[in-house]
Parts: C-alpha cells; sequence; structure tokens
C-alpha cells in the first residue's frame, strides 16, 4: 500500500467538513479548493479578484512544497469564480505561476464560495516523477 501524506491548512472548515488541503500517494498529489480567506472572515485581497487570485495560488504552491512537489509538476487547475466577467484578472494571475508549464485548465462561474468575500477558489493535481 502506498503511503498517503496529508497536508492541513488549519482552517475551520477542515475538521467539520473532512479534508485536507493536499494529499500525495505515490507521485500523485491533489490540492483541494484553495481560497485567500483571511483569519476571522474576509479575504486577503479585498474585492480584488486578481489579488485573491495571487493569494490562493501562493498558498496553492506551499502547499505542493509540503509534499515535495512544485508549480512544474502540476498537470490540471480549475477556478472557480464568482464573476466570469472578470476573467481576465483571475487569467494573468494563473498566468504569473503558470504561464511557461500550461496545465490543463478550466475556469467556470459559481454562483458563491463558502464565505462571500471570496471572489475565487483554485485547486490542482499534479504528478511528481
Amino acid at each position: 500500500m502506498m503511503h498517503r501524506q496529508l497536508v492541513s491548512a488549519g482552517t475551520m472548515w477542515e475538521p467539520v467538513v473532512g479534508y485536507s488541503r493536499a494529499v500525495r500517494v505515490g507521485p500523485w498529489v491533489s490540492v483541494a479548493g484553495t481560497t485567500a480567506a483571511a483569519d476571522g472572515g474576509g479575504a486577503v485581497g479585498g474585492d480584488d479578484i486578481g489579488a485573491q487570485a495571487r493569494e490562493a495560488l501562493r498558498r496553492l504552491v506551499a502547499a505542493l512544497h509540503e509534499v515535495g512537489a512544485a508549480a512544474e509538476h502540476v498537470v490540471r487547475t480549475r477556478m472557480f469564480v464568482t464573476d466570469i466577467d472578470r476573467w481576465e484578472e483571475v487569467g494573468r494571475a494563473h498566468g504569473e505561476v503558470f504561464g511557461d508549464i500550461r496545465p490543463a485548465t478550466s475556469m467556470v462561474e459559481v454562483s458563491r464560495l463558502i464565505d462571500a468575500a471570496l471572489l475565487i477558489e483554485i485547486e490542482a493535481d499534479a504528478v511528481v516523477r
């Protein structure tokens, strides 16, 4: 049986929902939906969806590092935004991290996220040789 490595973000939602920020099993890594949630509510970056995306991506890459992976190992990302009209701000932030890596990706509009202040949630899958 392959070792299962878990990463916790320490959010208030983890124990209630029963999830991990990231999970690595063998070469496979999955990073859960990651936001710019601020301690005590609200969002790092306020109403700036690009700033929220950058913070979410920073947290996502940090979670990858905790399991021995890096941005260049990412093969798929999914972005959930509350306003698809702001796609370019989000896309530019994603491109800052993944422009040369070019994982398969999706950007989908959702009606809302777990906190009304959150404008974007990003998840990723990676494969480490």
